[in-house]
């Protein structure tokens, strides 16, 4: 099955935006759009944004944070990577640049109204949404956001099977997750059976 031509158009488009670049406050560096898409996708991961080393690479999630992830969902690099199976497509493209702690800054506030409904229209087999960090899911969520990812993520059974709130799957969280233990005791075993399924 080929990808339709508005489909192609759209993420053409989206891979050469440079929205940012011209910013009142612009990127620190080129912009270099890093998402995957495919309306034959059944997975979709939303995140916040591509750090520096997938900057670098110009594929999603191939830092530590991504091994992380696919451990969650318990699959490996060839299922993550495959667009047929799923579609990445963070708050932010391009990566923000740090700041002056040396955290990423957050998505930049351009992107999501200029792509991110469009993007949406082309992802039709969509049966799996992870929302990962605060920004994905108070925009997906809207009302259902809980105001905090610790009480959404907590409330993670008011979503699923369909949708899964989940912490970013950054070592920063390491102290946060040994804190939650039923976050890898309950809800990490139930998002693995559900990835199962979407993708038989």
């Amino acid at each position: 099955m080929t990808r339709p031509v508005e489909a192609e158009d759209l993420i053409a488009e989206m891979r050469a935006c440079r929205i940012c670049a011209t910013a009142p406050n612009p990127l620190p560096h080129e912009p270099r759009p890093v998402f995957q898409l495919n309306p034959e996708a059944r997975i979709l991961v939303c995140g916040q944004a591509p750090g520096n080393l997938v900057n670098q690479t110009g594929r999603p999630f191939t830092d530590p944070s991504g091994e992380r992830l696919r451990d969650w969902m318990g699959i490996g690099s060839d299922v993550f990577y495959d667009d047929t199976q799923l579609a990445i497509l963070p708050m932010g493209f391009c990566f923000p640049g740090y700041t002056a702690k040396g955290a990423d800054k957050p998505p930049r506030k351009e992107c999501a109204p200029a792509w991110r409904k469009q993007a949406l229209t082309i992802l039709p087999q969509i049966q799996l949404t992870l929302l990962i960090g605060g920004y994905a899911q108070k925009w997906h969520l809207e009302d259902r956001f809980a105001g905090k990812v610790t009480e959404t993520v907590e409330n993670w059974r008011d979503f699923a099977p369909d949708v899964f709130v989940l912490p970013h799957p950054s070592w920063r969280n390491n102290a946060w997750i040994k804190r939650h233990e039923w976050f890898e005791d309950e809800l990490i075993p139930e998002l693995r059976r559900c990835v199962r399924m979407a993708l038989s």
